[in-house]
């Protein structure tokens, strides 16, 4: 099996470029991520497709899987490279674009697929309840808890986040979901993101989340009637996000190919 792993702010990701059946997946994913523990999620990618592991969307890995093809063939030039790719959890081709920076690395942007629904819905676990805001994407939906909501407790209880996000996302019956805690202070935006995938059974404290980070950028920009443009800092680094109530939401991030590996498995 041929892969390489990459670092799309710090959400270590792996991509497999063997062909694999979408059945067995699951487990090759399971494999690598056993024999390199810090990746965080596994695609699949076949020309200009890729399919995660758990069959969600994910913006990191789409723009890895961008990255990885411009390495391979050479696409990249000075400027802007512009590429189209079919991705898991998103039923129309997902637009980027790379800028290359040398050592293997990339500026990349990606327009973000549009929201399915952006609302809100009470949600109990245990002795928690609050109405959160609730971004629902194709392929993964996203509920934003604040510092002021009493779910912002579980940030420092792992464990126990993990359980809620398991049960919120059977609840909403979610391809994916992520609990998304958000401390905002003077001229700083701090995001944590936990991530739940049941598809490929995996839970996560991710370093950074692009869908997440979009879907925060889609609830601020519909709750203020207008555009925003914000730099969220999350575990891994900076992403950027600049979202249009009436006009798409881009995500900016970095990109770096860390190893090329081929095995047996």
């Amino acid at each position: 099996m041929r892969y390489s792993i990459l670092d799309p702010t710090g959400n270590i990701t792996a991509l497999v470029e063997s062909a694999v059946p979408d059945a067995d997946q699951p487990a090759a994913a399971a494999k690598i991520m056993r024999l390199h523990p810090e990746v965080e999620q596994v695609g699949f990618v076949r020309g200009e497709s890729l399919r995660m592991a758990g069959g969600e969307f994910c913006g990191n890995a789409s723009m890895c899987a961008a990255a990885l093809r411009v390495l391979n063939s050479g696409l990249a030039c000075e400027g802007w490279t512009p590429l189209r790719l079919r991705v898991s959890g998103a039923s129309e081709p997902v637009e980027l674009r790379l800028r290359a920076e040398g050592g293997e690395r990339f500026t990349a942007e990606i327009q973000m697929p549009p929201a399915l629904e952006i609302g809100a819905r009470e949600f109990v676990f245990e002795d928690l309840r609050a109405a959160l805001p609730l971004v629902r994407l194709e392929g993964i939906s996203h509920i934003v808890v604040r510092e002021d909501a009493p779910f912002f407790a579980l940030l420092h209880d792992r464990p126990r986040a993990e359980r809620a996000v398991r049960e919120f996302c059977g609840e909403l019956g979610a391809e994916g979901l992520g609990l998304l805690f958000l401390e905002k202070s003077a001229g700083d935006c701090r995001m944590t993101p936990l991530v739940y995938i049941p598809g490929s059974g995996t839970v996560f404290w991710e370093n950074s989340c692009a869908s997440g980070s979009a879907a925060l950028g889609m609830a601020l920009a519909k709750a203020a009637g207008a555009p925003v443009t914000l730099s969220l800092t999350e575990p891994g680094g900076v992403l950027t996000v600049r979202s249009d109530p009436r006009g798409g939401t881009v995500l900016c991030g970095t990109v770096r190919r860390l190893s090329r590996h081929e095995r047996e498995f």
